[in-house]
């Protein structure tokens, strides 16, 4: 039986995609969280995880270092890595959107949108015809609009706690996000009967 490397993004969706590999009847390493490890290996299965930032793990399964991972949909549309999308998932339910102050118009002669997402923000604002500048940010996109950096901002809404508790609104739903299961489209080939069988045993635990 070949080893099957897959790459799991760190944080909630490693979380929820361990129970869902467990509920699948996979071994999986008890003490797996609490590895400050990079890579852990799931000898029963012959199974070796790279943990890594969500933002890799298409990176990764692209180039070939692993053969399968895990990793949200937003990351995906964002990317546009050459990768095969086996399964959705359902876990890390989330949604990409606008927000902003309460009560505030776009500046029409420069409006300006702040985001970490570009490609998703600026696919969104060419589809609806409106030309705005693209501001890319890595952290705390939030503060954007109440420092006057930009009129909107393009972020991913779990709660939508955070927006609350800075004072800003929701404006417009993009796209609805899922975590899924993506394949390097060379290993698919390679190791097509392992891959179907994960992706067989994880369809049946999900419903």
């Amino acid at each position: 039986m070949s080893e099957l490397t897959i790459a799991m993004p760190k944080g909630r969706i490693f979380e929820e995609a361990y129970v869902l590999l467990q509920k699948a009847g996979f071994q999986l390493p008890d003490d797996f969280e609490e590895s400050r490890k990079l890579i852990v290996e799931a000898p029963g299965e012959n199974i070796r995880f790279i943990l890594a930032k969500p933002m890799d793990v298409p990176v990764y399964v692209e180039h070939g270092v692993a053969d399968i991972g895990i990793a949200g949909k937003d990351v995906l549309l964002e990317q546009k890595r050459s990768v095969h999308e086996l399964l959705d998932l359902k876990i890390s339910q989330c949604y990409i959107a606008t927000a902003g102050l309460p009560n505030t118009v776009m500046n029409e002669i420069a409006p300006r949108v702040a985001t970490k997402y570009p490609e998703i923000a600026s696919a969104f604002y060419k589809e609806k015809g409106e030309q705005v500048e693209i501001i890319g940010l890595n952290g705390s996109i939030e503060l954007a609009p109440m420092i006057g950096l930009a009129d909107r901002i393009v972020d991913i809404v779990s709660s939508g706690r955070t927006l609350k508790e800075n004072g800003l609104v929701e404006y417009e739903r993009i796209v609805d996000v899922t975590s899924r299961l993506i394949a390097n489209p060379v290993s698919y080939r390679l190791k097509s009967e392992r891959i179907r069988d994960m992706v067989k045993r994880l369809k049946e635990s999900m419903e």
